[in-house]
């Protein structure tokens, strides 16, 4: 089938809705389908291009960044335009929007408007849920066909606001397993990065960098690590290309900068911006344990899929839809939010028990196989497309043979 995928950023913009796209557009081509994305603008890319068989398009006009500086002023035009332009291109069968139910009014409805007049189904996949009135607006009083969710917590929070459940199909994300696999890191990753060589004892934080993200919180842990572990080492994964309107990651990383040195570890961590396809499998499997402690209600989180994938150990906070995915002395652990000490002590167990670890590690891995490998999300993604278009084509035969009675009795 066509599909038409829109979506805010796609990388060299990275998070989590954009890793996302970059393994599932590929595998629904390789499905058979005609995949399209039209996102936002990116220095350095071009504003079409092809990625692994999926056509590309990009527009200043679905760029946050430059939108949310602009304050979205006299926009409303060229949103319709150019959206309208890439449809009618693409000519899809369903159109499928990522985390267009909040941001812009403009561009969701200019979307609605066009999938009601050409009678195409409507999907939107919840990757984050939001408290205001843009939200419950975007979400409930858009005409949505399917609502895919990431999570039972996202679930759970749409049918808080109103959404019916039956509108409402969890899907947890998938992963590509071959590239996130287990295994001993390439020595090209020492080459580019030389302070990783001889390190032991590695923590990685694979998130990106903001409060978020609980960064402050794995430095505090690091520190009542050091004290049992002193050749302990922290590997911290910063973000360059982000969707930032607001514009804290700097100000986020100048404070993680200082709280590094304010505890005396600048020897002890290293901190850099990791390209996605090529070094983040291998930090991976150059990590002992793998930390993702969120300060938010995280709607899913990706690294622990990539986490398990390697077959190394994760210890995640119990918020949002984390706990769905990790279980303790499972695959991992769960510890309260901005616990540092808890962290910490979970931290201390895996490095001082290796063996345990690798147990953690290896049944992570297996469940990968079992239930999140990206061929299992897309094949269960593709039924949420036929179901949705069967569910249209029933609708909309209803509506004409309505029509058509009306239409009889009234000329009797």
């Amino acid at each position: 089938m066509k599909i038409a995928t829109l979506h805010w950023g796609f990388p060299p913009i990275i998070g989590g809705v954009e890793t996302h796209l970059v393994f599932m557009l590929p595998e629904l081509v390789r499905m058979g389908h005609k995949v399209s994305l039209l996102t936002g603008s990116a220095e350095g890319s071009p504003e079409k291009f092809d990625f692994h068989g999926a056509k590309i398009y990009r527009s200043q006009f679905y760029d946050l960044n430059w939108l949310f500086k602009s304050g979205f002023q006299e926009v409303d035009d060229n949103v319709h335009d150019v959206t309208c332009e890439y449809l009618d291109k693409v000519r899809p069968e369903v159109i499928h929007v990522h985390n267009m139910h909040y941001f812009s009014r403009y561009h969701i409805r200019t979307v609605e408007h066009y999938a009601l007049t050409h009678k195409i189904p409507l999907i939107l996949t919840a990757h984050n849920i939001w408290t205001d009135k843009l939200f419950l607006d975007l979400t409930c009083k858009v005409a949505w066909d399917k609502i895919i969710s990431i999570s039972d917590y996202i679930t759970r929070e749409m049918v808080a606001v109103g959404v019916p459940e039956s509108k409402i199909a969890t899907l947890w994300h998938g992963i590509d397993s071959r590239k996130f696999s287990p295994g001993k890191p390439a020595a090209k990753i020492y080459k580019d990065h030389p302070i990783l060589k001889g390190k032991k004892r590695i923590i990685f934080h694979p998130a990106r960098m903001g409060l978020a993200k609980g960064c402050d919180i794995t430095i505090q842990a690091f520190k009542l690590v050091k004290e049992q572990f002193p050749d302990a080492f922290l590997l911290m994964s910063g973000s360059g290309n982000i969707i930032d309107w607001g514009l804290s990651q700097n100000k986020d990383i100048a404070f993680f900068m200082s709280l590094i040195k304010h505890l005396g570890l600048e020897d002890s961590v290293y901190i850099n911006a990791f390209s996605l396809d090529k070094e983040m499998p291998e930090l991976y499997r150059l990590a002992d344990v793998v930390v993702y402690p969120s300060s938010v209600q995280e709607p899913f989180g990706l690294t622990m899929l990539e986490s398990m994938s390697t077959a190394k150990p994760i210890i995640v906070t119990d918020a949002g839809g984390m706990p769905e995915i990790i279980h303790n002395d499972v695959n991992g652990y769960v510890v309260p939010i901005r616990n540092h000490k808890a962290l910490a002590e979970k931290m201390i167990n895996l490095l001082a028990c290796p063996k345990l670890a690798n147990k953690l590690g290896q049944t992570g891995r297996r469940l990968i196989e079992e239930k999140y490998t990206k061929k299992i999300y897309a094949s269960n993604m593709v039924n949420v497309y036929k179901e949705a278009i069967d569910g249209y084509k029933k609708k909309h035969h209803l509506i004409r043979s309505k029509e058509i009675r009306e239409g009889d009795m009234a000329s009797r």
